[in-house]
């Protein structure tokens, strides 16, 4: 095939944990709101200008298609999406513009502050730093307030974003094959609680390097490496707790300190190394791709840069090949080998190229940046 040059979009993405404690006051009782016909508008008082404005950008787009990784192009709006690489129903979704979850949401608060402050995955936006209040599962749609942020999870990874309309229904880019619509709250198939936006959101503010996704720091004098191990040089320390921006994390040395043993690493948005052992969460970070994978016998193969958010490896050079793991945003892969195999149409580009990465899962070059066949790597 023909040797095209990637050029593909990358949504940066940045995540923080939010506060947990909010207050909500006693209001005086309301006339009910009529429901607009759509079944989709700001259905109860309380909310802020700006959440208004969010409920009313998002209805308007009631009926456009929902695509798998659509409206997260450079600019806020409808943009094609792609195939997911399981959903027989997201084959059609390079052919389509509209949006997926967090694309939607994205949008909504484009519109109502001029400004791109959700600009990542439902997992990210879970995590926002524009958050002022926090709901859980068990409180349901009672505290609730027209632009909240609703949130479904499973297996411990938030996967879907919705937003709150009032009077217990909510609007939502749902699934390949569906239009974004308006329809009851589903206090169920994971449902994990609701964040509340800021009255008057800013851009939040970028972690170090201005890439990653944002963690909080425990201990002190913990120190930063040049490689993913304590015998690597050091690049920074840090006195006390501190946030830091992740950009990847992979097995590297089993480390034991502050009383825990881990062989996880992260990468930081600088370049430099530290266990995450002194990183607040799993041991495993949820949400943070893999920087690549364990290298396999003789070599670490060839470094690329991925880009698009939610991309899947497989475990044979085939969308139909059992999904292998997934890229929340862009990240950096190690490459052994290439091949020619399926023929693949995603993100506005054809390619049957494949890449088998380091952990011997396989990608479509097409999220690989560079060109169509990569220079340098072998055939497998």
């Amino acid at each position: 095939m023909g040797g095209t040059r990637l050029r593909g979009p990358v949504a940066g993405a940045i995540a923080v944990v939010c506060a947990a404690a909010f207050a909500v006051a006693t209001a005086p009782a309301q006339p009910a709101r009529a429901v607009p016909a759509a079944g989709c508008g700001v259905l109860a008082d309380g909310a802020s200008a700006t959440a208004q404005a969010a409920v009313e950008a998002a209805c308007a787009q009631i009926g456009v298609w929902y695509t798998w990784g659509g409206g997260h192009g450079a600019v806020p709006g409808e943009t094609l999406g792609y195939y997911d690489g399981h959903d027989p129903a997201s084959r059609n979704d390079g052919s389509r513009e509209g949006f997926d979850c967090s694309g939607l949401v994205r949008y909504a608060y484009y519109r109502a502050t001029g400004r791109d402050i959700l600009d990542g995955t439902a997992s990210d936006d879970h995590r926002s730093p524009l958050g002022v209040a926090r709901f859980s599962a068990g409180q349901g749609t009672a505290p609730l307030l027209p632009g909240d942020l609703l949130f479904w999870q499973s297996g411990g990874y938030v996967h879907h974003v919705a937003m709150y309309l009032g009077a217990g229904r909510m609007v939502e880019a749902y699934e390949s094959g569906t239009r974004v619509r308006a329809t009851p709250v589903r206090l169920y198939d994971g449902y994990a609680g609701a964040v509340r936006l800021a009255g008057s959101p800013g851009n939040p503010t970028p972690p170090p390097a201005d890439g990653g996704a944002v963690f909080q720091t425990w201990g002190t004098d913990v120190r930063t490496h040049t490689a993913p191990s304590t015998g690597a040089p050091a690049v920074d320390r840090f006195a006390g707790p501190t946030q830091v921006g992740v950009v990847c994390q992979e097995h590297a040395q089993r480390v034991t300190a502050g009383g825990y043993t881990n062989d996880a690493w992260s990468k930081l948005s600088d370049g430099s190394w530290m266990t995450n052992i002194y990183l607040k969460g799993p041991a495993w970070l949820v949400g943070v791709p893999d920087c690549g994978g364990t290298p396999p016998p003789g070599g670490a193969g060839t470094r690329f840069d991925t880009w698009g958010t939610d991309v899947r490896t497989h475990a044979a050079p085939s969308v139909d090949a059992p999904a292998r793991d997934l890229f929340p945003r862009p990240t950096r892969v190690s490459v052994v080998c290439q091949e020619h195999a399926q023929r693949v149409t995603a993100g506005g580009y054809t390619n049957d190229a494949w890449s088998k990465l380091s952990d011997g899962s396989w990608m479509t070059n097409i999220y690989l940046r560079g060109p169509a066949w990569l220079a340098g790597v072998p055939t497998c």
